[in-house]
């Protein structure tokens, strides 16, 4: 729905509304925002729910999660572990007591994000995944298929678009991407948002951050 949200070097979070930037309560060293509502990854990796204007605990520990998928989240362990929590649990979450039956999945990846046609994933050595047809009640999907090129990490739009980041720092979109084939055809350079090192998309806006630390909107 177009928020915008981004954690510093401090653990500090921000929220962007219009062109100015606005501190939250809290500290995390990750945050997402997406259809699954806003999560986030404190310092001791401690799964983290936004709940009204509090944050939540949510059992578990990941490195990295993602709240793009059909109103359920996915994450990555601190052992490279795939894990998904579905529909029932992401939205039903609201404080100790509630369940969070995470689900693990085969596989090993770093970084993983979700949208509308499957998740997408990144593992220790860069080779990139698609995982087709994950729905909020069956967190599974297909399996995982291995997709030509190496990324650092990637994100998926809420349309289902995906866009990623290589080592050295230039950011590629996928190509090709339809309903009927979610893996789509190839990789597009895109040289004009310079050096980065993390990338998010919605709404036609892609979100960069680069190399040292400028916010760039490569809309």
């Amino acid at each position: 729905m177009g928020q915008v949200f981004g954690t510093n070097e401090d653990n500090l979070i921000f929220t962007l509304y219009g062109d100015r930037w606005n501190h939250l309560p809290g500290s995390l060293k990750h945050i997402t925002v997406g259809p699954s509502g806003i999560w986030g990854i404190n310092s001791t990796n401690a799964v983290l729910k936004l709940v009204g204007a509090n944050w939540v605990q949510v059992p578990g520990q990941m490195k990295q999660i993602d709240a793009g998928g059909d109103q359920f989240v996915a994450g990555v362990s601190t052992a490279d572990g795939i894990y998904c929590l579905g529909l029932q649990a992401t939205v039903g979450y609201k404080g100790p007591g509630s369940p969070a039956p995470w689900e693990g999945r085969a596989g090993s990846l770093k970084y993983q994000s979700c949208g509308p046609l499957g998740c997408w994933g990144v593992n220790y050595n860069g080779n990139v995944y698609v995982c087709p047809v994950v729905s909020p009640q069956q967190c599974q999907g297909t399996g995982w298929m291995q997709v030509y090129g190496t990324l650092s990490m990637l994100e998926v739009g809420s349309d289902g678009s995906v866009y990623g980041v290589i080592t050295a720092g230039t950011v590629y979109t996928r190509d090709g991407i339809t309903s009927s084939n979610p893996a789509g055809t190839g990789w597009t350079e895109m040289s004009e948002c310079g050096k980065c090192k993390h990338v998010s998309f919605d709404l036609g806006h892609l979100w960069v951050i680069t190399q040292d630390n400028r916010i760039l909107d490569c809309s």
